[in-house]
């Protein structure tokens, strides 16, 4: 049943989370939210983790700065949740997805993040040891953090056409970090995996779904 829980971080920060999945799930995850919050789309990307058969918890990242926020995709939405994310404490949204797995009972969790969130994943990957598998959908950031060695595998996706994550970024991640699975989404732009947004790409965001499914499933599983 899906529900809001509250999480206590180590360095003391207590914050919310939504927790969702079946009672006997086949893998867990934890959720790494855009700057908007976790909104209606964060919370619809868990839903569909859970009806897959998948445990997940996305932390209020927000949280340390803003609690309780739910912005949408416009202009003014964007330009709040980036003045948020500027006042983020250093190593607080490492500490907060640490939380979030610990809720998680199981011995293997994986992390996913989509926008900011996809870098957080990243940091995961990175600055964490709590982690087995980490995904990151158009990562924004992930690129200034590239030569960060990744302890865990890693799957990044990007779409061809991103107004804010350039191919020349990919290219220098790729570059850095030949061993990570890179895979690029001809003609999607930033967000494809989005239903709110306009640049949601449908067959972009299933094969995505597909392959984020199947590598959690390789890295995982027993």
């Amino acid at each position: 049943m899906a529900e809001w829980i509250e999480l206590t971080a180590a360095d003391g920060h207590r914050l919310k989370a939504w927790r969702d999945g079946p009672a006997h799930p086949r893998m867990h995850l934890v959720v790494g939210m855009e700057i908007f919050g976790v909104n209606g789309h964060m919370r619809y990307a868990c839903a569909q983790f859970a009806k897959a058969g998948v445990a997940v918890v996305c932390p209020a990242l927000m949280d340390r700065v803003e609690r309780d926020l739910d912005l949408g995709y416009g202009k003014d939405d964007l330009e709040h949740g980036f003045q948020l994310r500027a006042r983020l404490p250093s190593g607080g949204p490492e500490l907060d997805v640490e939380a979030a797995r610990a809720v998680l009972d199981a011995p293997r969790v994986g992390i996913i993040g989509y926008c900011w969130g996809g870098r957080v994943a990243w940091w995961g990957a990175t600055r964490s040891d709590r982690f087995a598998a980490s995904v990151a959908w158009y990562g924004g950031g992930i690129a200034a953090d590239r030569d960060e060695t990744p302890r865990i595998p890693v799957q990044l996706h990007f779409g061809e056409v991103d107004h804010s994550i350039s191919m020349d970024d990919v290219a220098a991640i790729r570059a850095a970090q030949p061993q990570v699975e890179t895979f690029l989404y001809p003609g999607a732009h930033h967000g494809f995996g989005c239903e709110e947004r306009p640049t949601f790409d449908q067959a972009a965001y299933e094969l995505a779904q597909a392959r984020t499914l199947a590598f959690f499933d390789r890295h995982l599983a027993g």
